[in-house]
């Protein structure tokens, strides 16, 4: 099997479980034909070729995206990471990251906030690095660009300073590798975004 035919089957059975999940949570797929979806960032021979690491984002007009619906307050999940590898999730929000198994070399307590108003997380402990890629899965059901046709490219930002307000356009120090995976019935519909951190620290969802 070619390289190109390998990613692109990966590609659908990632496309697949993300759809499924959708559904399971009580989201209806739109009716249209079926499209092909773009290589997901969790495999990282794929990511390796996916636009990321940006060196120049100050000419990126970057701004967040929002939630469709504001948390009155913030969501904050907390688990113990070992050497095993691990998953941690915010079914609140939707997002789900990924340690695999070698990824830390002892127990960490690994703790996720979520903003209020904005598709962006606080993940601690701050500057903590990983030695494997770590993947961040966000379903973007929750967000207010779901349901819409996708009209500019999403990046997953890397912020230092969680100081920053992240009203207008926002200052990033880094673009991290990532893909937006569509619903296969539609080729515009976007029905998650994935992409691989090695360090922690505060990331958000933003659009050009």
């Amino acid at each position: 099997m070619s390289r190109f035919g390998l990613v692109r089957s990966l590609a659908v059975v990632l496309g697949a479980f993300v759809i499924a999940s959708c559904s399971e949570a009580g989201i209806s797929a739109p009716s249209a034909p079926a499209t092909t979806i773009a290589a997901p960032a969790s495999f990282q021979s794929a990511a390796q070729r996916l636009p990321g690491a940006v060196s120049d984002v100050g000419k990126l007009d970057l701004k967040a995206i929002w939630w469709k619906k504001q948390h009155k307050d913030v969501v904050r999940v907390s688990r113990t990471i070992d050497q095993s590898g691990g998953t941690i999730s915010i079914p609140e929000t939707g997002l789900t990251v990924s340690f695999p198994a070698g990824a830390v070399t002892g127990p960490i307590r690994v703790t996720i906030t979520s903003d209020d108003q904005y598709v962006a997380y606080k993940m601690e402990p701050t500057g903590t690095r990983f030695l494997k890629d770590v993947t961040a899965t966000q379903v973007l059901n929750t967000t207010s660009i779901f349901g819409e046709p996708l009209r500019n490219q999403l990046y997953a930002a890397y912020i230092a300073d969680d100081n920053v307000k992240l009203s207008g356009k926002v200052p990033v120090l880094e673009i991290e590798p990532s893909t937006t995976i569509f619903s296969p019935l539609s080729p515009h519909l976007p029905q998650a975004q994935v992409w691989t951190i090695r360090h922690f620290s505060r990331y958000m969802l933003a659009s050009g």
